[in-house]
């Protein structure tokens, strides 16, 4: 009986100790596998939150609210919201004054190195460094191009009733006395809607300096101008001209585009196929701070080039009748520095270049 007891006794302690040793063995391994799969998580972490971007994203729009480039602005934040490419919250801060250079030199002076405020603006950023009375001392060589958005193109308009039906005869009679017809438009001098008139007056033999321009605050009003008599001629974008050429209340003699352009304005003639070798293209682009990061960078070249193909992207550009112009930030760079001498040549003919 006493040999049982202490058998039993025996397994019983080996029984303890084998448990023991299984619970010591089994807490040993269970920390370190915790710590593993913390580690990992952790990694997760630092590899989500080293990503841009990490917070939220502004897009400067240099003109008032209702302004193509405020509009623009919005319809990008929408679409990239809608299309789900940009995992942060966007918005967009209005900054006019000077034709852009109020917001150009505000965004040059103060975000230089900000990767999360970006600036959409459109030819004035080139024009107005370039001509003898500019007011920016700044040009798209300050900023860091992303990427060309849209792209409109300018149009010469006369009432439904003139007697002009095309630009050829238009060019003809300012040739021979620049100043017996009066054009209108919604900028300044030297500026955007100027240039859209001269630019074939001057390819044309005109005496660009002589001819009568009168600038407007806008291209609703340089219309009412047209409509009401007060001018002859009328430089614009096209993109304004749609309900005006609907009503029948106009007629565009000829368009800046390299080849006609579709649906309602495919029966207008280019300026080249009147014999006139020009062309301009209004564009609005996406642009970083001079010094933004090369990571920040890569991520809007990448979301822009897809965003230029999503139906969210279409369908803001259709409903606000606006063409896809999209550019890489390579090509926009070169199409920039292309327009830069265009613009120098013809500011150069004027006498308006610095």
């Amino acid at each position: 009986m006493t040999i049982n007891c202490k058998k039993w006794t025996t397994i019983m302690l080996t029984s303890v100790l084998a448990v023991g040793l299984a619970a010591c063995s089994a807490e040993q391994q269970a920390p370190a596998a915790d710590k593993k799969e913390g580690a990992m998580a952790t990694a997760g972490q630092k590899a989500t939150a080293s990503g841009y971007p990490e917070k939220p994203v502004t897009i400067m729009a240099p003109s008032g609210a209702g302004g193509g480039l405020d509009l623009t602005s919005r319809a990008l934040v929408k679409a990239l919201g809608g299309a789900k490419l940009v995992p942060q919250t966007m918005s967009v801060e209005n900054k006019p004054g000077g034709g852009q250079a109020v917001g150009l030199a505000e965004f040059v002076t103060q975000d230089k190195k900000n990767s999360y405020k970006l600036f959409l603006p459109s030819p004035p950023l080139i024009i107005n460094n370039l001509k003898k009375e500019g007011n920016s001392p700044y040009s798209f060589r300050d900023l860091t191009p992303l990427a060309q958005l849209t792209k409109d193109y300018g149009a010469i308009v006369v009432k439904a009733d003139s007697k002009y039906n095309d630009l050829k005869t238009l060019m003809a009679d300012l040739k021979a006395n620049p100043k017996s017809l009066t054009l209108a438009g919604g900028s300044a001098p030297g500026s955007q809607d100027h240039l859209i008139a001269m630019l074939p007056a001057v390819k044309a033999g005109v005496d660009a300096k002589a001819i009568k321009f009168v600038s407007f605050d806008g291209g609703g009003e340089a219309m009412t101008s047209l409509l009401g008599g007060n001018a002859d001629v009328l430089s614009t974008d096209i993109s304004g001209v749609t309900e005006y050429l609907k009503s029948g209340k106009v007629k565009v003699l000829g368009v800046s585009a390299p080849s006609r352009l579709s649906g309602q304005f495919k029966d207008i003639p280019t300026y080249k196929e009147q014999g006139i070798d020009a062309e301009f293209t209004i564009w609005r682009g996406l642009f970083g701070s001079k010094e933004m990061s090369a990571e920040a960078v890569k991520y809007w070249d990448e979301k822009l080039k897809t965003l230029s193909e999503t139906p969210e992207w279409k369908k803001e550009l259709e409903n606000n009748g606006w063409e896809n112009g999209y550019k890489n930030a390579a090509d926009f760079q070169k199409f920039l520095e292309e327009q830069e001498k265009l613009i120098k040549d013809v500011l150069g003919a004027l006498g308006m270049l610095k």
